[in-house]
C-alpha cells in the first residue's frame, strides 16, 4: 500500500465548509507513524481500539484511506474497522477543529435556551455542527448531556467547561481560544 493518501472532502459528506475540491493529505511522515503502531500491537489480540486511537492522535481524525490501511497492516477486514470506528463515540471520520466547542441541548440547558447558543455560534463562525471553519480552528458539537446540568446552560470548550453561559456572551469565551 502506497505511503501516501489523498483523502477528499466533498461536500455531501457534511464534513466541511470547504469546497469540494479541497483536500486533507496524510502524508508519509504520518503513514510511518501508523506503520509502528501497528507494528507494536498487530499480534495482540484486541488491539484495534488502541491502534485507533493513536492512529487519531497522529492523524486528527481516521479517514478512510487511514481505515483501509489499518485494516491491511493488521490483516483483518476493513469492515471491522470501519464498524468499531463508527460505534465508539470517541473516533471521528471528519475533521475537527483544533478547538472542539460542545453545547449541550439537555433538559437542563435546552430550557435555559442553549438552542441560542447554538444558533449563536453557528452563525458567528458560519458552519453548522459536525462541521469545521475555514481555518481549521473550530468545530461545533451539539451534545445531549455534559452532567453538570447545575451550571446550565453549559459550554466545553477542548477540556475547559463554562457554565451560565449567554447567548450574547459566547463570542467573548471562543476569543479566548485564538
Amino acid at each position: 500500500m502506497s505511503n501516501e493518501a489523498v483523502v477528499q472532502q466533498t461536500a455531501g459528506d457534511n464534513t466541511s465548509t470547504a469546497a469540494s475540491s479541497d483536500v486533507d493529505v496524510i502524508d508519509s511522515a504520518k503513514y510511518r507513524k501508523i506503520d509502528a503502531i501497528i507494528e507494536r500491537y498487530k499480534d495482540k489480540p484486541g488491539s484495534l481500539i488502541p491502534v485507533l486511537q493513536q492512529a487519531q492522535d497522529v492523524c486528527g481524525y481516521l479517514p478512510h484511506a487511514v481505515q483501509r490501511y489499518i485494516a491491511k497492516g493488521m490483516r483483518i477486514s476493513p469492515s471491522v474497522v470501519f464498524g468499531v470506528a463508527t460505534f465508539y463515540s470517541f473516533f471521528t471520520l471528519v475533521p475537527r477543529g483544533k478547538y472542539i466547542i460542545r453545547v449541550c441541548l439537555g433538559t437542563a440547558c435546552y430550557v435555559k435556551r442553549s438552542e441560542e447558543i447554538l444558533d449563536k455560534l453557528k452563525d458567528e463562525l458560519d458552519i453548522e455542527v459536525g462541521e469545521i471553519t475555514r481555518d481549521k480552528k473550530y468545530s461545533i458539537e451539539a451534545v445531549r448531556c455534559l452532567g453538570a446540568c447545575g451550571l446550565a446552560p453549559v459550554v466545553v470548550i477542548g477540556q475547559d467547561t463554562y457554565g451560565d453561559v449567554a447567548a450574547t456572551k459566547v463570542m467573548d469565551i471562543v476569543k479566548k481560544y485564538n
